[in-house]
């Protein structure tokens, strides 16, 4: 019999998601202990974790499932589907200012691929360490490939970046380019396969704006990461907030390398509605313009204005009717056919 086969629930969450990182006390079953320095009083192995959020602080919650041949694909490397799946999760976090802290993960397998499991988890563990946060529970169960992420982070009480406090006539803007995910979306569907490619690892290998997000409290009136597309999450923040939008296309900083790889329309087109970019779109005052700047150079991020909101319900400015991902789309875009993205 081999390794995968002797395999139960609670070895394999032992052997690749329970991780020696307790600076308290450890548990004689081989779970995660209790680490006060990272607000754990209780980790893994328990029914439920034990947490202590930061006094003063409000706990940002957020939940994300990940589906094969939905949001990414299949037979994309596991090292990416792990990382990928926990930064589209931490980029929630980034749109809210948020500091991440906690997460857990329920995942479901068709079966157990060790080899599979070891590069995942990798992926995963590594942008965890990155970012600070802490995996502190979860469930593993058998099915069709799916992953769901729970995160939790904190922001100082009343400062959380929300999508509900746009004002008239504010600059809107983003952290960095877009584009680049939808350009390697499709270099994915033509066959390419080095994630080298800066289109291709872009689509792969998201990084979620958590400095930018974090130096934005007190100065951007609103926020949200860039999931489904320009126009699509920017009028989620106008409904939000009860304004319209209006968008200079030619202002939009388009990703490296995409105007090169494809046509000027399309990779106009793939900036306002490809999706899966993960920078922050954002609006603020003129006049906060000069320190959001400053904040974000201090993290080598940068801002580029993109438009202003208007009185006028809408977006404006976008010569095009569709206005990117969803779901349930009665006529989804084709990257629902190929499956690989949010």
């Amino acid at each position: 019999m081999s390794d995968s086969q002797r395999l139960g629930e609670f070895d394999l969450i032992r052997r690749f998601f329970v991780r020696d990182t307790c600076t308290g006390s450890a548990r004689r079953d081989g779970y995660g202990g209790d680490d006060p320095a990272s607000g754990v009083a209780l980790g893994q192995g328990d029914d439920c974790a034990l947490l202590t959020p930061t006094p003063g602080w409000q706990l940002a919650v957020s939940v994300d499932t990940s589906l094969a041949d939905v949001h990414f694909p299949a037979d994309a490397p596991p090292e990416a589907i792990g990382h990928r799946a926990l930064a589209v999760n931490l980029s929630d976090l980034a749109a809210m200012g948020a500091s991440p802290r906690w997460y857990v993960l329920a995942l479901t397998l068709p079966d157990i691929d060790t080899d599979w499991l070891e590069g995942f988890a990798r992926g995963l563990h590594r942008l965890a360490d990155h970012s600070g946060i802490r995996l502190v529970g979860g469930d593993v169960t058998r099915g069709s490939l799916s992953i769901t992420i729970t995160v939790h982070g904190e922001v100082p009480a009343q400062t959380a970046l929300r999508r509900d406090g746009a004002g008239l006539d504010e600059l809107i803007v983003v952290t960095g380019p877009v584009g680049g995910a939808h350009g390697g979306l499709r270099a994915w569907q033509s066959g390419e396969r080095d994630d080298t490619d800066p289109l291709l690892h872009a689509y792969l290998w998201p990084s979620p704006a958590l400095n930018a997000g974090e130096a934005l409290r007190g100065l951007a009136t609103s926020a949200i990461d860039v999931s489904d597309g320009v126009v699509a999450d920017l009028a989620h923040i106008c409904r939000a907030s009860g304004v319209g939008a209006r968008i200079d296309v030619e202002a939009l900083p388009l990703y490296p390398g995409l105007a090169e790889r494809f046509d000027e329309q399309t990779a106009r087109q793939a900036a306002l509605t490809g999706g899966d970019d993960y920078v922050l779109l954002c609006t603020l005052p003129e006049h906060a313009l000069a320190r959001a700047e400053a904040h974000l150079a201090a993290h080598d991020c940068t801002l580029t204005v993109i438009g202003r909101t208007v009185a006028e319900p809408g977006i404006h400015g976008v010569p095009t009717e569709h206005v990117g991902w969803q779901h349930f789309d009665v006529e989804p875009d084709d990257r629902s056919a190929t499956g690989a993205t949010s």
